[in-house]
Formats: C-alpha cells, sequence, structure tokens
C-alpha cells in the first residue's frame, strides 16, 4: 500500500485534504511511476483544493503537480525521447504527485538535475519553465533590458529573477516585506521596491528612468498590472503567468495602445501538448544554468509529508518565499 493525501471535499487545504492508503499504481502506455522523494508545493494545489483550478479533477483525487522521484515502473509505448528504465532520478509535473507513488507521463517527464537535491529538483519543473519560456520565448527578453519581477520572493518570481540575471538583464524585484526583500537580492535582483512601505510606481520610474522598463514578469494580477502599465517601456512586454493576488489582470487595449507595450498571456502546460520541443529544450537549458551554478530554486520550507495541509495554508495566506517542498520519505 502507498499513502496518498486526497481532496475529499472542497475549500481551504487544511479542510479539503485527508490522509489514505491505496494500492501502488500500475502505469499505462507512455506512463510512469515514481516513487516520489520529493514534492514541490504551488499556487495551483492551493486552487485545485478550493474547486478554483482550470482543471476541476472529480472528488476524491490527489494534488500536487510536480515532483522529484524514483521510477519503479515503466508502461509500454514510452517515446524514444522519454526512454527511462527502473531507479532513474527524474522530475516531472502531472495532478496527482501528493502521494508516495505518483503516475507521470514519460513524453513531459525529464532527468533530475545531477547540481540540484530532490528537494530543488522537485521545483524546478513548474516555476522555472513558467520563468524561462515567458522571459525567452514569450517576452523575447534580451540582454542589457530591465525587468520588473512581481513576487520576487516566491517559488516562480524567484526563478524570474534568477534566470533573468542569467540572461543578462537589469532586475527589479517587488516585495511585500523586508525579509522577502532579502530573498530576492540573493537571488540576484538589482532593485528591491518593498510594496508595503514604499509607493510601486513612483519607486520604479526612478530606477528605470525615463524610458521604463521593457519586460514585466506578473504573476500576482490585480494592482501589481495596473502599476505595470504606468511604467512599461515604448515597445515593452507584460507577461501575464498567474493571478496569485486574486483579482484578474483587467486589459485596457486602448491603453496599450497609446503607449505601445504588449500584453502576453503564458499557460506553460498548453507547451506540453502543442510544443513539447521547447519543453524538452528549456528542460536542457535550465540543466546547464544548474550545473554552472546559474540557477538554484530556493527552498524557504521542508516539511515531512503528514504536514503537507498546513504548508499549503502557508502558500495560500501568502507566508512563505522560495519554494515550500514536502519531503516524502
Amino acid at each position: 500500500m502507498s499513502r496518498v493525501w486526497q481532496v475529499v471535499r472542497h475549500g481551504d487545504p487544511s479542510a479539503a485534504l485527508e490522509l489514505g492508503d491505496r494500492e501502488v499504481p500500475t502505469p499505462g502506455p507512455g506512463e510512469l511511476v515514481v516513487r516520489t522523494r520529493a514534492v514541490a508545493l504551488n499556487f495551483p494545489d492551493v486552487l485545485l483544493c478550493r474547486g478554483e483550478y482550470q482543471v476541476r479533477p472529480e472528488l476524491p483525487f490527489p494534488p500536487g503537480i510536480e515532483a522529484c522521484g524514483e521510477v519503479v515502473a515503466v508502461g509500454a509505448d514510452a517515446p524514444e525521447s522519454a526512454a527511462f528504465a527502473v531507479g532513474d532520478r527524474v522530475v516531472g509535473s502531472r495532478i496527482g504527485t501528493l502521494a508516495e507513488h505518483a503516475v507521470l507521463d514519460a513524453a513531459v517527464t525529464f532527468p533530475a538535475p545531477d547540481a540540484l537535491s530532490d528537494a530543488e529538483a522537485s521545483g524546478l519543473i513548474i516555476a522555472y519553465q513558467t520563468a524561462y519560456v515567458a522571459l525567452h520565448r514569450r517576452a523575447q527578453l534580451q540582454a542589457g533590458e530591465t525587468v520588473l519581477v512581481h513576487a520576487a520572493a516566491g517559488g516562480v518570481g524567484t526563478a524570474a529573477v534568477q534566470l533573468a540575471k542569467a540572461a543578462g538583464a537589469r532586475v527589479i524585484g517587488v516585495v511585500s516585506s523586508p525579509e522577502k526583500a532579502e530573498v530576492a537580492r540573493a537571488c540576484g535582483a538589482d532593485e528591491v521596491v518593498d510594496r508595503t512601505s514604499e509607493d510601486v510606481i513612483a519607486r520604479v520610474k526612478e530606477l528605470a528612468g525615463r524610458h521604463g522598463v521593457d519586460v514585466v514578469f506578473d504573476p500576482v494580477g490585480g494592482d501589481a498590472f495596473d502599476q505595470s502599465t504606468k511604467v512599461i517601456a515604448f515597445e515593452g512586454r507584460i507577461v501575464v503567468v498567474g493571478f496569485a493576488g486574486g483579482r484578474m489582470q483587467e486589459v485596457k487595449p486602448n491603453h496599450a495602445l497609446v503607449k505601445n507595450y504588449s500584453v502576453l498571456g503564458l499557460h506553460w502546460a498548453l507547451y506540453n501538448t502543442y510544443r513539447p520541443d521547447l519543453v524538452r529544450e528549456a528542460h536542457a537549458e535550465l540543466t546547464r544554468l544548474a550545473a554552472e551554478g546559474l540557477i538554484r530554486p530556493v527552498i524557504g520550507e521542508q516539511v515531512g509529508f503528514t504536514d503537507a495541509p498546513e504548508a499549503l495554508d502557508r502558500l495560500a495566506a501568502g507566508a512563505t518565499v522560495g519554494r515550500s517542498v514536502v519531503l516524502v520519505d
């Protein structure tokens, strides 16, 4: 038998989740079963618990959308690009990873980078793939440009800061506390703005000068997006990757026209369906950057398997920095 956390009712994580047992899954065609070593928690896990995610699995179901683990079974018909063997250490993304054994799609599962621990590797897929595709594919970031990163001390925010710096950009991070400001600086942010004590628009304009910021990385929405439209440069690009602040971005086409900037959406999971080749290319580049020490997931909290609901509650409340990781063993 294998332990698994399951959403049995919709609500905040500690109210929605129950710990149970199930048989170790059997892989279907093109699938792998892994014994999970570490599960990185993400805001979509909170939304899954609440029933607010764009995918609504039938109750009960296990949340968790990414993990690092060891292959224990390989299904038939795996693609040649994903030839794994029992014992391989891998990272992958699929709903259902908050369990001692999880099923992953072989086509979008990758070797875990040797340079990263299990906890670090578990947080590589969602945050770093999102940040990489947002900056390089959607925003076409160029060396020397200025990037504004909202929630720069969060899981995806720290990834964006590190990747923007690795690309030769100047980075301005926006955070919500002095503690989080130190996290953003440690990741390489050149300047940090504390939105709780500073006027974000005025301070960013001071830092960016008349030109403004070339690229905005926005996982927050609401006020953060509104502020971004006030500081964006001519031909600037705002990449919308989420709305963790609770209010969705409200795009005003007339304002984008007058200021000549672009608003770009990013739903990273669609690349697994439409352009899996780009996902593989991104993973190869992220592995190289990790080996060179240019990126490393920030682990703000590590908890045991039985403490996962409380860790998700803290994530939902915005009380975490970097990645919260559940150590499964």
